[in-house]
């Protein structure tokens, strides 16, 4: 286990993204071949870090070259950061049961420097054979950017993280990442580029495939096996050519109240991406944070105002009995595991641009035994939102009706620290291959729900997506 980091700073002075980067070139130049630095012991992480002029990371992001791509965006707007390149990887292809991945990942973070923060995400359902299109996306993938663009209340920072090995490692490494920066291009913004013209597109399941499915899915709630199930639907669509995965980041529309943001793009032209309202925790030590988000009202077709909307999910009985399910799985799936919790009596509703959904906030703190991540992501993945009551009979109909697999889609994506870490749910979400773009969405199946509209709920979920398409983001 290596603790062991150092921050260099060039200059206090926040600087222009270019000279910004030309001061952490001349840093690393003096800890390399021709400086008189020693080299530091392997494992250590050395984090060249210089303060910014305000800067826009999905922008910046947006002009680079260089693969992977990350980007990640918190729900409150108050901390963004965008990565490219690898100084560290953490990745897990076996399949086996999600609760063995996630101990793999904990057991991986316990040996990583508590300054380094990594960026990726881990597939709904280890167990399932996953489709060819998610081929760059395996059990879990989290990248330590060699290059990072942060944004954190209202302060921009550039990072180049270089993790010490031999020596000769070192300053290969250290080479690399002065090689990189030099090639970086010096303007960042948005060239106005287009998404080519759609051509085809596709359902799976199609509209009758769906109204059977949850036929069977609403027939396990009367034989009392079931109480509630997610089913998911993928929207392919197909474009006239390759299209840029990173112009959904760059147009999908920000509302007052925001979603997280989340982009993995390990391949030019492939790349999984979340706009997503829903938290699966945030954790500070053994502070956590979750919440129950499960409801839903659409408010385009009957053009409901915010306060319109509110009062339709808090009058209806059906989104009320489904939040419930959620809210009550999440305290009692964390009840072992805490010493404290204190869930919201109050449903509240959470507000986007064309959809409103009931939620509730949850705040505990873990015991000292339970405050590794890969336990939390155990006791909360998947939340009965997108997995379902009771959990494991749940996720084998979610395996047997839905005709694909969902790989990261309704997943944990976000960031993780050795001593905290940020999950979201990674729904509402598309994942780019080349020409085509699937796009993914669920609806909560309870007694009394009704397929047909469910159906034009999961259409509704990727609205903002398919504007994007239109051009009318």
């Amino acid at each position: 286990m290596s603790d062991h980091h150092i921050i260099i700073t060039p200059t206090e002075t926040p600087l222009p993204i270019a000279q910004a980067a030309e001061a952490i070139q001349t840093a690393l130049q003096q800890h390399g071949r021709d400086g008189a630095n020693p080299l530091h012991p392997p494992g250590t992480l050395m984090l060249f870090r210089q303060p910014l002029q305000p800067s826009d990371p999905a922008k910046w992001l947006a002009a680079q070259n260089i693969r992977p791509r990350i980007f990640w965006r918190n729900r409150e707007q108050d901390y963004a950061a965008a990565g490219i390149g690898v100084a560290d990887r953490i990745t897990y292809s076996g399949r086996e049961q999600n609760s063995s991945a996630f101990r793999i990942l904990g057991e991986s973070m316990a040996q990583k420097s508590r300054a380094a923060r990594y960026f990726g995400g881990i597939s709904f359902n280890n167990i399932e054979q996953q489709d060819h299109d998610w081929k760059n996306f395996p059990a879990f993938s989290f990248i330590l950017p060699l290059l990072e663009l942060s944004m954190e209340n209202g302060a921009c920072t550039l990072t180049c993280h270089i993790l010490a090995g031999t020596p000769d490692e070192t300053l290969a490494r250290i080479e690399d990442a002065r090689t990189l920066i030099a090639s970086l291009p010096s303007d960042a913004g948005d060239n106005g580029e287009r998404l080519p013209a759609v051509t085809g597109r596709s359902c799976s399941p199609d509209r009758e495939g769906w109204i059977r499915n949850c036929g069977k899915a609403i027939a396990t709630f009367e034989d009392g096996s079931t109480e509630k199930i997610m089913l998911a639907r993928k929207t392919t669509l197909e474009f006239a050519s390759a299209c840029n995965p990173m112009l959904f980041l760059l147009r999908h529309p920000y509302p007052q109240n925001s979603t997280y943001r989340f982009y993995f793009e390990p391949e030019e032209g492939c790349a999984f991406l979340s706009f997503t309202p829903e938290r699966l925790y945030r954790r500070d030590g053994s502070r956590l944070l979750t919440e129950a988000l499960a409801g839903t009202c659409s408010k385009e077709g009957a053009d409901l105002t915010d306060e319109h909307a509110s009062r339709a999910l808090l009058g209806s009985e059906k989104d009320i009995r489904e939040h419930r399910f959620v809210k009550d799985m999440i305290y009692n799936e964390l009840l072992p595991a805490c010493s404290q919790i204190e869930m919201e009596d109050e449903v509240q509703v959470l507000q986007l641009n064309r959809l409103a959904h009931l939620y509730t906030r949850c705040s505990a703190v873990l015991k000292p035994e339970c405050t590794d991540d890969g336990e939390v992501l155990s006791i909360l993945h998947p939340t009965p939102a997108v997995g379902g009551v009771p959990k494991e009979e749940a996720m084998r109909h979610i395996m047997e009706l839905e005709p694909f697999s969902r790989g990261w889609y309704a997943a944990p994506v976000g960031w993780i620290m050795r001593d905290a870490a940020e999950f979201a749910v990674g729904i509402r979400s598309a994942l780019v291959n080349g020409t085509t773009a699937s796009l993914y969405s669920g609806a909560g199946l309870v007694r009394g729900s009704d397929p047909e509209l469910e159906w034009d709920e999961v259409e509704q979920k990727i609205g903002d997506l398919l504007a994007i398409t239109e051009d009318k983001a």
